[in-house]
């Protein structure tokens, strides 16, 4: 899938992405799209996104948890997220276990899809931007393992009842669903095609503004910033 990025990268061409693909993959061997048929109804939804209020996810729970808290320190401001540990207690473990290791810290959300996600996590994507922070002068070698990277082990399945709706925290995979690794999307949405098929594990509580300013980047082919959308640090809180 970023094959015509890798051809293009002498001339960008800006534009607010209209191609709809699904979330990368964090193995090397096995990139992965979203059914065609979850973009399909990611069209039918995406229009009306930004105008979207967010609202509490789905729960069954009788009282309100208490759960673990992130915050993720990027380019455009702070993001404050919940983990839900009562439905995802291993990726909620491992996203704490990376978090810790200063795993996040330093990367970018190589991926943004308006309307549907943005997506970040991949170690590879530390590198490749050129050095004023754009596409202008980018590794295209390094730019080409953007989507590919991992954490060296992978996460099973833990889909729930929570619902990827905007703001709602979910783990990448490949084809196979025991395959999430590192890399994570938030959603810019509602995006019930995605239910069950991907692990949501935390939701957005506190900087909005911050997301949506992430989501609003100019991208080229591929659905990959132009300008650096950094993940500066992440911290438990």
């Amino acid at each position: 899938m970023i094959a015509p990025l890798v051809t293009a990268l002498l001339g960008f061409t800006l534009h607010p992405s209209p191609i709809y693909r699904g979330v990368a993959a964090p193995r090397a061997s096995e990139p992965f799209t979203l059914s065609a048929d979850s973009i399909r109804r990611r069209d039918a939804i995406g229009a009306a996104v930004l105008g979207v209020a967010m609202v509490p996810a789905t729960r069954s729970d009788a009282e309100e948890p208490s759960y673990p808290k992130v915050k993720i320190t990027t380019t455009a401001g702070v993001m404050d997220f919940e983990l839900w540990n009562d439905v995802a207690p291993k990726h909620v473990e491992s996203f704490l276990k990376l978090t810790k290791q200063g795993f996040y810290d330093g990367g970018a959300f190589h991926r943004i899809i308006p309307g549907f996600v943005i997506q970040g996590g991949d170690p590879n994507a530390k590198v490749g931007y050129g050095p004023t922070g754009t596409l202008d002068g980018a590794d295209k070698g390094a730019v080409a393992k953007w989507g590919r990277g991992g954490p060296g082990y992978t996460v099973p399945a833990e889909f729930n009842s929570r619902k990827h709706e905007l703001g709602v925290l979910s783990m990448a995979r490949s084809n196979d669903p025991n395959s999430a690794g590192s890399q994570f999307f938030v959603c810019l949405g509602f995006l019930p095609s995605l239910d069950n098929k991907y692990t949501t594990f935390g939701k957005l509580i506190s900087g909005e503004d911050v997301l949506l300013k992430i989501a609003a980047a100019k991208t080229v082919p591929g659905d990959i910033p132009f300008t650096r959308q950094g993940i500066e640090r992440v911290d438990a809180i």
